[in-house]
């Protein structure tokens, strides 16, 4: 393998039998409006920075933020990128709501700025990069509100896209080392990023881009992408690859639960109006001469859309396929609208202008939490968006089992645990907890069930979270004590399901004997 160097300084990649691999020359770039794009992006920055200090933390946010706090290489429920984020966060601005957000928000902003640029990539100007940047900002709404690994997944599959389609435009193998540098950042954040990995390697294989597959570009890709995940995989080999039984579990629950079942109309539910423009991106790279050269981008998408409803994936694992298939859609909208006469051209602006206009102000007002607590708009909102109930009621859940503890004799007092039965539980005690004088949280739930119950173990347990049947098999002497609710009136698990507080003696048949088959996920 070597490298000739043409006249005008670009670079050719050479295979040994001097075969020059190229696509058709490409029509000039038009010119990056990267400035109105920052612009867009930080929009959305805003936005997220004005509401994150409305409400709470999310029951997710709680177990990212405990697992911030114990840094592995991996945990039960996901791969280590979100909680080292999580970390840096809480070394920046400590446990304030919206500095532990930022991270989700900023790559969801610098998304939008991506989904833009992939359309200059594509050949379009300014309006296509405007229409395809405000296209993302829905799901970019929800996705960067709270900190979830579900935010930066969504991030590194929009810059495996910006890599590849980068790389075709610019017929530079050279490309495949970012594109393996994101995957495996991808694989560091949500095993999910494997089926567009699947998606990436047949837009090669069945299109002209399989040429590149004889440079050594695309081996030293998967190279580099295999050592990224290297670690997290040394750790699943460790802990008898847990993740895959959480994994498994997760998914019966939802089949079970129904939450695949809606798979496709889904596809239409998260791109709102939007959902032509995706259309477009998809005839353009599909069908038409224009988008022959980014035909690797349509693999990317069906083949990924094929495999999870096959394997009966939830409709939101999708979302990230679309800013791509935006950019492309906006290319193809872009020349349409040019061969027009001027007064039809008029005509298409308004409404497109318009669907977005609608589609940002929809993905605000269920994505942000703007609505007031108690109100009409909160609780439409909470139909849609269920992540709204379980940002209310923490400080009071823990102000509830401090009461309880107040409540107790000394003797008690003096040897307490408490027993937690979820993540959202174990987080918000071992956040809260301190300012009341709490005991950490003890919990089987995922990664929680490595951590222990204490050394020495309590004789004294504060249980929630579990049902009396539970306890009384497992615990001595149990007593309901209390019930968790929350000065809103807001129905989640915690003031349902959950809602008992006992308190009782130790393990009937010791510690170790329950620890020992005490680990469920959740």
């Amino acid at each position: 393998m070597r490298l000739a160097a043409t006249s005008n300084s670009k670079e050719s990649f050479v295979s040994s039998g001097e075969e020059l691999l190229h696509f058709p020359e490409a029509s000039p770039t038009p010119p990056l409006c990267l400035p109105l794009l920052c612009c867009i992006g930080a929009g959305t920055l805003l936005l997220h920075l004005l509401t994150g200090s409305r409400y709470g933390f999310n029951r997710d946010e709680l177990a990212i933020l405990e697992d911030a706090r114990h840094l592995a290489w991996g945990y039960v429920a996901y791969p280590p990128l979100t909680p080292f984020l999580g970390r840096v966060a809480l070394t920046l601005f400590g446990t304030s709501l919206t500095g532990f957000r930022f991270f989700s928000a900023l790559v969801q902003a610098i998304g939008v700025v991506l989904t833009g640029c992939m359309a200059r990539e594509m050949g379009g100007g300014r309006k296509a990069q405007i229409v395809a940047a405000c296209a993302a900002i829905p799901f970019c709404l929800g996705a960067g509100a709270i900190m979830q690994y579900i935010s930066f997944d969504y991030f590194v599959w929009v810059l495996t896209a910006y890599c590849v389609i980068s790389l075709l435009r610019k017929n530079d193998p050279r490309y495949f080392l970012a594109v393996g540098i994101s995957i495996g950042l991808g694989m560091l954040t949500k095993y999910t990023i494997l089926f567009f990995a699947v998606g990436v390697l047949a837009g090669i294989l069945f299109t002209d881009a399989r040429k590149y597959l004889r440079t050594v570009w695309p081996w030293l890709g998967l190279f580099v992408s295999l050592s990224i995940f290297l670690p997290n995989f040394l750790w699943q080999v460790r802990h008898h690859f847990v993740t895959y039984a959480f994994l498994k579990f997760i998914h019966l629950r939802d089949i079970s639960e129904g939450l695949t079942q809606s798979f496709l109309p889904d596809q239409l539910e998260m791109t709102l109006l939007c959902f032509p423009l995706w259309i477009a991106g998809l005839y353009f790279c599909l069908m038409t001469n224009e988008g022959k050269r980014f035909r690797s981008v349509a693999w990317m998408y069906v083949v990924p859309l094929i495999l999870l409803f096959l394997a009966k994936g939830r409709g939101y694992y999708l979302a990230p396929a679309y800013p791509m298939l935006y950019a492309a859609g906006s290319v193809w909208g872009e020349r349409w609208v040019a061969k027009l006469d001027p007064l039809r051209t008029r005509v298409v602006h308004a409404p497109v202008a318009g669907a977005l206009g609608l589609s940002i102000l929809g993905g605000m007002a269920v994505a942000l939490p703007l609505a007031p607590i108690r109100s009409s708009w909160f609780r439409m909102a909470d139909k849609i968006n269920v992540t709204f109930r379980d940002e209310v009621g923490w400080e009071e859940f823990v102000a509830t089992l401090a009461k309880v503890r107040d409540s107790l004799p000394a003797e008690s007092k003096a040897n307490l645990g408490i027993l937690v039965e979820n993540y959202g539980e174990v987080g918000a005690m071992n956040l809260y907890g301190p300012s009341h004088g709490l005991p950490r949280a003890i919990s089987g739930v995922n990664s929680s069930w490595e951590r222990g119950y204490g050394d020495p173990p309590p004789h004294t347990l504060i249980v929630v979270g579990f049902t009396r049947e539970f306890v009384e098999a497992n615990f001595s002497g149990c007593q309901l004590v209390a019930q968790v609710t929350n000065s809103y009136g807001i129905v989640n698990e915690e003031t349902t399901e959950r809602k008992d507080i006992f308190v009782c003696g130790p393990p009937r048949n010791g510690w170790p004997a329950l620890w020992k088959n005490f680990q469920y996920y959740a």
